[in-house]
C-alpha cells in the first residue's frame, strides 16, 4: 500500500491536516479528476488517524466541491482539475529555503534591499552605454526589424556568429544546429518538453542550480540529485544512479558551476560521456557563465559532437537580464523538434533583441566588457572570501572564474536561520538547501561576490554572526 503523509501545518485539527493532504495531491495532480480516493479504512491506516477523522475530512472536502461521494462506490475527485501549483507539487519546504521563494525575493526586491544571494550582476556592472547606443542605431534601421516576427530558428547572422564563438570552445555546430530563444530558461524548458514525459527521472547536481529543480517539478519529472565534487559529479554515485533510476536526462553546468563555482575536469567529462553512452542518457549542458572564464573549462558538447549533449547559452548574465536572448545547440533532428515546440508555445523569439545582441557582439564593445568583468570578478572573489572568512565561513572550492562563492558555515549554524534573520534586515541570502534535492546543504550559503561589495552587506552579516 502506498503511504502518503499529511502536509505539515502550523495549526488546525487532524481533520484539517487530512484535508490539506488530499487537496495538495489534487492540486499537484497526483490525484487527477475522476480518480477514486483510497477507502476510509485504507486512508486511516496510511495516515495514522481514526476512521472517523477521515470520514469528517471526506465529508468536508465533498462540501467544498473537491471530491464527490458515489453511493456504494466511494469518493472521487471532481472535475475539472484545479490549476497546477508548483508550490503544492513538491515538499512543503520552509519558505526561507524554497527555490522559488529565493528567486521571487530577489526579483521583487525594492529600494534599499541588498541581494548577495541573487544570481546576477549589479546594474552598474553592465554595459548600459553600449546598450543605449545599439538601441538608438537599431531604431534608425528598416522598420521591419521592429515590427515583424523573426524566423523560426532566429536571426541568421547571430546564429552564424554564435557558431564561431562556440568553435572557440572546441564546439563545432553549424548555424542550422542553433536555435535562438528568449532566454536560457526557455531553452531548457523546450528541451524538457521535447525529451521527457511526466514521471521520467532526471539527474541534477547536488548542490545544483535551484531553478532546474523548479522547472523539472513543473514538467512533473522525478528529480534525483547526484553529489557534486570540485571536478564535477561524483562518478561512482552517478553510475549508481544510472543503474538504479534509469534517467532520461542529466542537467548540469560545465563551468563555472552554479552554486559551487567549480569547473568540470576533462577526466570527469570523458567518464560522464562514456556512462551516458552506455546508459542511453542525454546531457543538457547549461553554459550561461561561459564568458566569465579566462581559460575555458572542458565542454561536454566539444567532446561529444552533439550525439548525446544539448548545449545551452544566454547573455542574461553578461549583457543584460532585460535583453532576453538565449540559444540552444543540438543535433539536427532535435533542432527540428525544438523549432516546432518554439512555434507552438512562443511562435517566435524577439528579432529586436537578437539585433541588439548582434550589434554589441560585433562592434568590439562586448569583448572589452567581458574582459573587464573577469578582472573585476577576480578581485571581488578575493576580497569577499577574505571578509566572509572573518565570520567563520570557508570556501568549498576556490573558483577560477565567475561571480559565485559556495561558503561553508561553522558547525552547528543553519543557513536557513541565517537567511531568515538577514531578510529581516533587508538582505536576501541564498541558503544551501535551496540548491540541494537531498536537503543536505543546510551548512552552506551561496554568495554573489559582485553583490557583496556594499559595506552594508557586511554590517548586516556582522550583526548576525557576532550575536
Amino acid at each position: 500500500m502506498r503511504r502518503f503523509t499529511p502536509a505539515p501545518v502550523e495549526d488546525g485539527t487532524l481533520v484539517s491536516q487530512v484535508m490539506r493532504t488530499i487537496a495538495k495531491r489534487i492540486a499537484s495532480r497526483t490525484l487527477e479528476a475522476g480518480a477514486k480516493l483510497p477507502s476510509i479504512r485504507v486512508s486511516a491506516e496510511a495516515l495514522g488517524v481514526s476512521k472517523s477523522t477521515v470520514v469528517d475530512a471526506y465529508d468536508r472536502l465533498a462540501a467544498e466541491g473537491l471530491i464527490e461521494p458515489r453511493r456504494g462506490s466511494g469518493f472521487y475527485v471532481t472535475g475539472p482539475t484545479a490549476p497546477f501549483s508548483l508550490a503544492d507539487a513538491g515538499p512543503r519546504l520552509d519558505r526561507a529555503i524554497d527555490p522559488l521563494w529565493v528567486s521571487r525575493q530577489a526579483l521583487e526586491a525594492g529600494d534599499g534591499v541588498l541581494m548577495p544571494g541573487c544570481g546576477w550582476l549589479p546594474a552598474s556592472w553592465m554595459p548600459e552605454a553600449g546598450l543605449r547606443r545599439a538601441m538608438r542605431a537599431l531604431s534608425r534601421r528598416d522598420p521591419v526589424n521592429l515590427t515583424d516576427y523573426g524566423p523560426p530558428l532566429g536571426l541568421a547572422p547571430l546564429r552564424q556568429l554564435l557558431a564561431r564563438r562556440m568553435a572557440e570552445h572546441g564546439i563545432e555546430a553549424h548555424p542550422s544546429q542553433i536555435m535562438l530563444t528568449d532566454s536560457g530558461s526557455q531553452a531548457i524548458d523546450l528541451v524538457c518538453r521535447l525529451l521527457i514525459e511526466p514521471g521520467d527521472v532526471v539527474l541534477v547536481d547536488d548542490p545544483g542550480y535551484f531553478n532546474f529543480h523548479a522547472m523539472l517539478r513543473a514538467h512533473r519529472a522525478k528529480v534525483v540529485g547526484v553529489p557534486y565534487t570540485p571536478t564535477g559529479p561524483d562518478i561512482g554515485l552517478f553510475e549508481q544512479a544510472l543503474k538504479t533510476h534509469r534517467p532520461r536526462l542529466y542537467i548540469t553546468n560545465s563551468g563555472p558551476h552554479n552554486p559551487t563555482g567549480a569547473s568540470l575536469s576533462a577526466v570527469t567529462a570523458h567518464r560522464l560521456l562514456k556512462l551516458a553512452e552506455a546508459h542511453d542518457l542525454t546531457i543538457v549542458e547549461d553554459d550561461i557563465f561561459a564568458d566569465f572564464e579566462h581559460e575555458p573549462a572542458p565542454r561536454l558538447a566539444a567532446f561529444d559532437g552533439f550525439e548525446r549533449v544539448v548545449h545551452i547559452g544566454s547573455f542574461s548574465k553578461t549583457l543584460s537580464a532585460a535583453v532576453r536572448c538565449g540559444f540552444v545547440a543540438a543535433r539536427p533532428d532535435w533542432i527540428e523538434g525544438l523549432v516546432d515546440l518554439k512555434v507552438a508555445t512562443a511562435f517566435s523569439s524577439s528579432p529586436v533583441t537578437a539585433e541588439l545582441v548582434l550589434a554589441l557582439l560585433t562592434d568590439g564593445s562586448y569583448r572589452k566588457h567581458v574582459e573587464a568583468l573577469r578582472d573585476k570578478l577576480a578581485r571581488a572573489r578575493g576580497q569577499v572570501a577574505a571578509r566572509l572568512r572573518d565570520f567563520g565561513l570557508t570556501p568549498w572550492v576556490e573558483p577560477r572564474a565567475g561571480m559565485l562563492l559556495w561558503m561553508s558555515l561553522a558547525p552547528g549554524i543553519d543557513a536557513a536561520d541565517i537567511a531568515r534573520r538577514a531578510l529581516a534586515e533587508k538582505l536576501v541570502l541564498a541558503p544551501g538547501n535551496a540548491f540541494s534535492p537531498s536537503q543536505s546543504a543546510s551548512g552552506y550559503l551561496r554568495f554573489n561576490v559582485a553583490q557583496c561589495l556594499e559595506p552594508a552587506v557586511f554590517t548586516v552579516l556582522a550583526g548576525i554572526f557576532d550575536s
